[in-house]
């Protein structure tokens, strides 16, 4: 059985209270899925915003070996003829292959919200599909409070989703919009729609509101649906969507379905904590399959019967999702998944197999103090070469300071603070002096170390930091906390992170910078 995965995490996941994605992180997002091996990839609404215009301008320029780029909108309106629709026009004219688009299907919603006829709603399904179809799109047709509307008018919510079948769409997904649904609920309505509508693919895209987005997911799958929508942690407005990864790691592992394939499902851990650290979050450690806790035991019967029973407390096995067995606190990368990601970054740990444990271990104090390298490949490399004896810091510091001048006293509406740096770098034998301006001190300090430093490397002119975030890594102990932070660079070729951690903001914002330009400099000194 193949069931087909559809990510909505850069849509419904950005509506999160909390997380908002960069332009630079949804398409690192978009590269991270693709590997994996997610068949659809949702990118957001086109023309809606300057972000989501440049989103897919960019990502018709990535490589992509497997996923598809959906576009995601709604049917014409009331009164307006397909072709004459704007937001239809929209999602034809930004290229994404793949067109989704929401309709009402609860008769409620059409003549109380949409304040139209029934028939009227019909037609706007119908037209809207076959005008995307027209123009050569794939077509995922949403049918917004389905199992709302089948339960109050089952006659016309199966009408809705036969006039979007008629019409051509190559996959009705069925949406349990409110989260309310029970999993009987969802069976009985999918399967119901599944023998309405022969041959027609139907998919399902639950909320999680009643605690119950996974388990509804899996039921419409039971019943004959073929394409689930989720986000990644199942992130999304309210309490979140369809975990996603959960829901593929049950398909594949407890009921024989084929999603990824057992080598992408081992990536499972690594996608779900490359997700978060782009939204600024971290993965729950009681989190299903993916959470630092998942297979983790304490000592007493537990511990005792895992040594020679592991099924006993494990109802699979932890490296078959990319996770790992713990009795006591511990890193969650093995030997060979660090092994891999050395040769990913362009280091063969198998020439030195002495130095793989203690460069876990290393890894492992730094995380315990609050360092995270899941989308921090720069400073990891960095870390390797440090291990590996091959290290050669392009520069080093004598000292920095920073200057925040706000001269006018506007209360908390005040935006004309002014910040400046100072920067003393030695470049080999000569010394630098450097002072930056910026909008902030970070800026500043950005702007400071260039300048000192461009002049022995010219190649630091082409590097510019896209993306910067602070996370407070024990927000109990307000401005004493440890903070982490990551900032994302670019040489217009490619992009990287890096990681810097200090009780200093400032301080944490200097480390990731200098590894942000240490290893852009090792980039062009490789290519």
């Amino acid at each position: 059985m193949r069931v087909q995965t559809y990510d909505c995490t850069l849509r419904d996941g950005e509506q999160c209270e909390g997380i908002t994605l960069s332009l630079e992180d949804k398409l690192r997002v978009v590269e991270r899925l693709d590997a994996f091996g997610i068949d659809v990839v949702e990118g957001g609404f086109p023309a809606s915003n300057p972000k989501d215009i440049a989103f897919f301008q960019r990502v018709q320029a990535m490589p992509l070996a497997h996923a598809r780029i959906a576009a995601f909108g709604s049917t014409c309106k009331k009164g307006v003829a397909a072709h004459e629709d704007q937001g239809l026009r929209d999602l034809v004219a930004c290229g994404a292959p793949v067109a989704t688009i929401v309709g009402k299907t609860w008769d409620e919603q059409v003549t109380r919200a949409l304040q139209t006829t029934l028939d009227e709603n019909l037609r706007m399904i119908a037209d809207s599909v076959a005008f995307l179809k027209e123009a050569g799109r794939t077509v995922v047709f949403d049918a917004e409070h389905f199992f709302d509307g089948y339960a109050a008018n089952p006659a016309y919510a199966l009408a809705c989703v036969r006039a979007a079948s008629d019409a051509g769409a190559d996959s009705i997904d069925l949406c349990e919009t409110n989260g309310g649904a029970l999993p009987h609920d969802v069976f009985e309505a999918t399967r119901a729609v599944v023998e309405a509508l022969p041959g027609q693919q139907i998919g399902i895209h639950c909320h999680n509101d009643s605690g119950c987005a996974v388990a509804n997911t899996l039921e419409a799958v039971r019943a004959g649906a073929r394409q689930v929508q989720g986000t990644v942690n199942g992130i999304g407005e309210r309490v979140g969507n369809t975990d996603l990864l959960t829901t593929i790691a049950d398909l594949e592992l407890k009921m024989g379905a084929a999603c990824v394939g057992p080598d992408s499902l081992r990536e499972l851990t690594a996608v779900s904590h490359f997700v978060a650290e782009c939204c600024n979050v971290s993965v729950p450690a009681h989190h299903p399959y993916t959470g630092a806790a998942a297979f983790a035991h304490k000592g007493g019967l537990h511990a005792s019967a895992i040594a020679r029973f592991p099924e006993a407390y494990e109802h699979t096995p932890p490296e078959s999702v990319g996770n790992s067995q713990r009795m006591l606190v511990s890193e969650l990368a093995g030997k060979a998944s660090l092994v891999a990601k050395a040769r990913g970054l362009g280091f063969d740990l198998r020439d030195c197999p002495e130095k793989v444990q203690v460069i876990l271990d290393d890894i492992k104090r730094r995380e315990a103090a609050g360092y995270s390298y899941e989308t921090a490949d720069g400073s990891l490399a960095l870390l390797l070469q440090r291990h590996l004896g091959s290290s050669k810091p392009h520069f080093t510091l004598e000292s920095f300071r920073v200057i925040v001048d706000d001269r006018e006293d506007d209360g908390a509406l005040a935006k004309d603070a002014e910040s400046e740096a100072t920067v003393k770098v030695h470049v080999g034998q000569r010394r630098f002096v450097a002072t930056g301006e910026g909008v902030g001190p970070v800026g500043a300090l950005d702007t400071a170390l260039r300048m000192a430093i461009t002049e022995s490397y010219p190649a630091v002119a082409d590097m510019e930091l896209v993306d910067y975030k602070v996370r407070l890594l024990d927000e109990s102990v307000g401005t004493g906390a440890i903070t982490r932070v990551v900032v994302t660079t670019t040489d217009g070729e490619a992009s990287w992170g890096t990681v810097g951690v200090s009780e200093n903001v400032i301080e944490a914002s200097w480390n990731a910078l200098v590894d942000s330009i240490e290893f852009g400099l090792l980039r062009q000194e490789v290519r």
